[in-house]
Order: structure tokens, then sequence, then C-alpha cells
């Protein structure tokens, strides 16, 4: 049985010709209230102005920041120039190893236990320090034997050189300075056949406890008492002495390293009462020590 679906009313039309009611009035909204007035915009020169400057500031605070770390992480030996007025110091040139024969290590590496230096010796010389006048006999080359044991009272040469003689030296370099206040500088490199022959040396002439033979104006130099052994490289040893007052002329320090089959003598002097300043002598030792190391 089918259902029946009632139709759905007609909706109710207002007739056409009845008038039609009039709307409601609408609601009075409050005034609207003027605009303010705009900024005065900054001229657009001013707003470059002020983005260079921005820039410029990130860009030299990003810079400075770079320089600093990259100086307080560097040892106080790469960077020779600072504090020297005040200290004493030298402004020695930065210093770095030279290169060395292809499949050839460093003197204290771990494959090297016959502890050979296999660079250049006349490369392993300490440069001299800014303002120096260098010493036209000693320029960083080769020197004789005789030279070398110019150094010490004449009583004393002919042993010095009979015991390199006998000692399988295989040569010598070195290179001297004057600086400005009057102190000079010689720094002597030896090298020996082995390390044996370079230690051997050292006893031969009494070089340890005390200075051993001595040197020219130099009779009987002390322990240099002052040092404690800074910028000490493992495997090297330093001997430090300095003439005690009253002195000569000229006061004498000197030095001697053993660094493997390497022997540094280094002298520094200078005339007067005022004896030879003790600050850039352990600088130059501890420098010159570092490079044979």
């Amino acid at each position: 049985m089918s259902e029946q679906t009632a139709a759905p009313a007609a909706a109710t039309e207002p007739d056409a010709t009845e008038p039609a009611a009039a709307p409601p009035p609408l609601p009075q909204l409050p005034p609207t209230p003027p605009t303010p007035p705009a900024s005065p915009r900054p001229p657009r020169r001013i707003l470059r102005a002020v983005a260079r400057w921005t820039v410029a500031v990130l860009v030299l605070g990003g810079v400075g920041a770079g320089t600093a770390y990259e100086i307080t992480a560097m040892e106080r030996t790469d960077v020779p120039g600072l504090a020297t007025e005040s200290d004493g110091r030298w402004e020695y040139p930065r210093l770095s190893l030279p290169a060395l024969p292809a499949g050839r290590p460093r003197p204290f590496n771990k494959d090297n236990t016959a502890e050979i230096h296999y660079a250049d010796l006349r490369e392993l010389l300490l440069p001299a320090p800014a303002g120096a006048t260098v010493d036209k006999k000693l320029a960083g080359g080769w020197v004789s034997t005789r030279q070398f044991v110019s150094e010490y009272e004449k009583e004393y040469r002919e042993d010095i050189a009979a015991t390199l003689r006998d000692g399988a030296l295989r040569h010598i370099a070195a290179r001297g300075w004057t600086m400005p206040d009057g102190t000079a500088s010689r720094v002597y490199l030896l090298r020996f056949n082995s390390t044996a022959f370079a230690q051997a040396f050292l006893d031969d002439r009494y070089i340890g406890a005390s200075a051993g033979d001595p040197l020219v104006g130099a009779p009987d130099p002390d322990l240099d008492e002052a040092w404690a052994g800074e910028g000490k490289v493992a495997g090297t040893t330093a001997y430090l002495f300095a003439e005690a007052k009253p002195f000569g002329s000229a006061q004498v320090r000197q030095s001697y390293l053993a660094a493997g089959d390497t022997v540094a003598l280094i002298v520094q002097s200078r005339k007067g009462s005022g004896g030879t300043p003790r600050v850039p002598f352990h600088q130059t030792v501890i420098l010159q020590n570092q490079l044979l190391g």
C-alpha cells in the first residue's frame, strides 16, 4: 500500500495591492574620530646611513672578536712584539720550523729514537730581532772551528778544537747581532754525528754544574739562579750562567743547550756597569731552545 505525502502549505505572500510597512529607523552611530596626522618619516638618506652604521658595527664586532680569540689562543712567543717595551723583551720575527726531507721526523718524535736533526742546521738558527745590526762574520751560515773556539780564552782553544775534532763534529752554524743599547749576541749550533758525541762534548768540557771552559772576559761565571726553565722543550737541557758583580768592562751571559745530536752556545754581553739585561737573554734561550726541539 503506497503512502500519501501531504503537500506543503503554500507560503503566504503579501498582497501587492497593499502598501508595504515602513522599515524601522537605523540606530545612530557615534561620529568617527578624526584620523591623527601621520608621524613625519625620516628622510631616506638618514635611513640609509643608519643601516650602513648598523652593518659596520656588526662586522667590526665580529672581526674584533675573532682577532681577540686568535691572539689569546696563541703562545706568548707567537706574539713577539707583545709587551716588549714594558719588560725588556726584544721583538723577534714570528718563528716557524723549517721543512724536513720527505719521510724524516722531528728530533724528538717517537719514530726518531736517535734524536737526529734532519733539517738544515742554518735554518734552525734564531733570527736577529728587530732593530739589530747583524754581524757580517756571523750572518747565519757555516763557520769554522777556529771561529767557534775564538769565544774562549786563548789557553783553552787548542784543547777545545781537539775535542771537537775527535768527537765527530759535523759542522757549525752561527749568527750574531748587536742591539741599539749595545748588547751583543752570538749563537752557535754544533751538530755531531750522534747524540752520544754531542753529550760527550759537554761532559769532556765540564759543562753542567759549572760553565766549563771560560769565555773571553768571563773567567768564573755563576749559575743563573733567576732561570726557572721557562719554555723548556721536552728532551732538551739548558744550562745558563752569568758573571756576578763585580765584573769587568762588560758582563757576559752564556748558555749551553743540549738537544739530541746538536749543542748550542748562546753568548750575550754589554759594556757598562749596568750589565747585560737578563730578560732578553732568557727570551733568546727560550726561543732557540724551541727551534731545536
